[in-house]
């Protein structure tokens, strides 16, 4: 018996971070709360990866009736702007969930304040005078241990006065940081003495100018969990080194403590998920946004035509591990195809066309043939599709010197049009310069009109077109991965860019059902593909995205 599969409708699959939730329920350790929180980092746009994360994190507290949160991890405010926090909130929103609670790392400054002068008052951190570099140095090596600084010892008096005359802006950028007091032997670099504030003078987002100093991202992060009662602070792999200074904070202090779990990040094939990196393709003109369809952002995606029910589902599917392993983009893409086939509407549309004319079809006649709008859907019905004397087919369904097992449109073979009728090759018209052919000349069978009792013959193939009177004019943007290899990295990744990512097609001729799509609007081109309305598009000047393309031909190029 096949295995059925889940999806975030069914019944989720269960893991070992659900395990850990369910422990804390069975025992009680959180008095029967569940709270999460996904908390990104505004300095840039969301990306693959923490889609994964955030229907992790929102998908449990829905699944235990519990609360997730979101909050922006604003400590940084030389890379953080409002257009990220902008563009975060819509692509949470746009995946189909909403928090429980919008905060900011910010909301907590004073309180965070508050927390270090209490770690100081116990002799638990100190203002250090090292340089940055001077930090690095004393910290040792991975097998030798580090050097206490020579600030380490000084008396608690001193340090709460230098620590207020920091914040009163006394000191100089970088003068100055306050450290925890912890262990500069520690085999984990991170419990040497870790730096909690430096002097900062940037203009923050939401603060403005009223903090010259800035708390690094080890000391919000937990504090921030507590302060807001997480329950399960659920973070990616790299982060389960940073867990002992996670717990020893939170010990020191003696506040809500919540547990920090690891899962291994979203690894995906063909794509680039370094977030410096990808700031970098924006700003050298290498895409041309952060949403260009190539992108692996989550705008990037919705402007493909990725659907968020697709994108929950693949988060779904993988699942959730402890190794870190490279995950195959094509199981993405077979997300999209599962849901799409299932609800997009079936168009014809011709990308390369070439002409036909029906030389025994009545000049001046046109007729309304019957199409169904999704097989997979019987409620979506029919539309009615114009048909002419003068049709577009693709440039691919006609050879001229046919190879073998070849089935499509060549001299002298028949093929159905479809929805229509059989067709003949009679005739080539050539350009008089090139020999390009420009026209093919053809007769149809009246006797096979599909759906009618007399279409009993049959033919080979079945191919798509559009009536050239009544097509309407659209420029079609075919993507394909942003990268050449699997595993694109190391320095010379710029070199490893597809040269072919887009192909941009502007003479396509689409049905005349098209003519008010909208933006975002997705359709199954019949033997094309599935594609979305572009943001560029406007009434009379159509953009379509090729979100993906019926089969993996990518897969198929590889194998030869």
């Amino acid at each position: 018996m096949a295995e059925e599969k889940t999806t975030v409708e069914n019944t989720p699959r269960t893991n070992f971070i659900r395990e850990i939730v369910d422990e804390h329920l069975q025992t009680n350790r959180y008095g029967g709360k569940v709270v999460t929180r996904f908390p990104p980092e505004p300095n840039g746009y969301l990306h693959i990866g923490h889609a994964k994360s955030i229907c992790l994190n929102f998908g449990i507290a829905r699944d235990y009736n519990g609360k997730c949160n979101l909050r922006f991890d604003d400590t940084n405010p030389t890379k953080e702007e409002q257009e990220y926090v902008d563009s975060i909130l819509e692509d949470v929103r746009w995946l189909g969930f909403q928090w429980d609670g919008l905060y900011y790392a910010s909301d907590y400054f004073e309180q965070l304040y508050e927390f270090a002068l209490r770690l100081i008052k116990k002799g638990k951190a100190f203002v250090c005078d090292l340089t940055a570099d001077q930090i690095r140095e004393y910290r040792g090596t991975p097998t030798e241990p580090g050097t206490e600084s020579p600030y380490r010892n000084r008396s608690v008096d001193e340090n709460l006065d230098l620590f207020t005359r920091m914040r009163a802006g006394e000191f100089l950028d970088g003068a100055r940081t306050l450290r925890a007091k912890i262990d500069m032997t520690s085999p984990n670099f991170n419990m040497r003495d870790p730096v909690m504030y430096r002097i900062l003078r940037a203009t923050h987002h939401r603060t403005g100018d009223v903090w010259c100093i800035y708390p690094t991202y080890d000391w919000a992060h937990g504090q921030s969990d507590s302060i807001e009662g997480i329950t399960n602070s659920v973070c990616t792999l790299e982060f389960e080194i940073h867990r002992p200074l996670y717990d020893w904070f939170l010990d020191e202090l003696g506040i809500h403590h919540p547990q920090q779990t690891e899962f291994a990040r979203l690894n995906l094939s063909y794509t680039m998920m370094s977030k410096r990196r990808l700031l970098q393709l924006v700003e050298e003109g290498l895409v041309n946004s952060w949403n260009d369809p190539r992108m692996p952002s989550i705008s990037g995606f919705r402007r493909r035509g990725y659907t968020p029910e697709s994108i929950r589902s693949f988060a779904d599917r993988i699942g959730v591990s402890k190794r870190e392993y490279i995950q195959d983009v094509t199981v993405l893409e077979d997300c999209l195809r599962e849901d799409l086939n299932a609800r997009a509407p079936r168009v014809m549309a011709v990308l390369r066309p070439l002409k036909i004319v029906i030389e025994n079809y009545p000049d001046g006649q046109a007729e309304e043939l019957e199409a169904v709008n999704n097989p997979e859907d019987t409620a979506a019905g029919v539309r009615k599709v114009p048909f002419s004397k003068v049709l577009y087919i693709e440039q691919d369904d006609f050879r001229e010197a046919p190879p073998k097992k070849y089935f499509r449109l060549s001299p002298g073979s028949e093929v159905r049009l479809r929805y229509a009728y059989i067709i003949k090759c009679v005739g080539v018209v050539k350009d008089e310069k090139t020999g390009e052919v420009i026209e093919l000349r053809c007769t149809y069978d009246p006797e096979t009109r599909s759906g009618s009792a007399q279409s009993s013959r049959k033919v080979k193939s079945t191919i798509h077109w559009v009536s050239a009177t009544h097509a309407l004019n659209a420029e079609v943007r075919l993507y394909d991965r942003l990268f050449t290899v699997e595993e694109p990295g190391g320095e010379d990744w710029k070199q490893l860019i597809n040269p072919h990512s887009l192909e941009v097609v502007k003479s396509c001729k689409v049905e005349p059902s098209l003519a008010n799509a909208n933006v975002q609007d997705r359709f199954q081109f019949e033997r094309l593909g599935y594609f979305c309305v572009d943001d560029d598009s406007k009434p009379g000047a159509l953009v379509f995205n090729r979100a993906v393309t019926l089969r993996d031909t990518w897969a198929k190029i590889e194998k030869k």
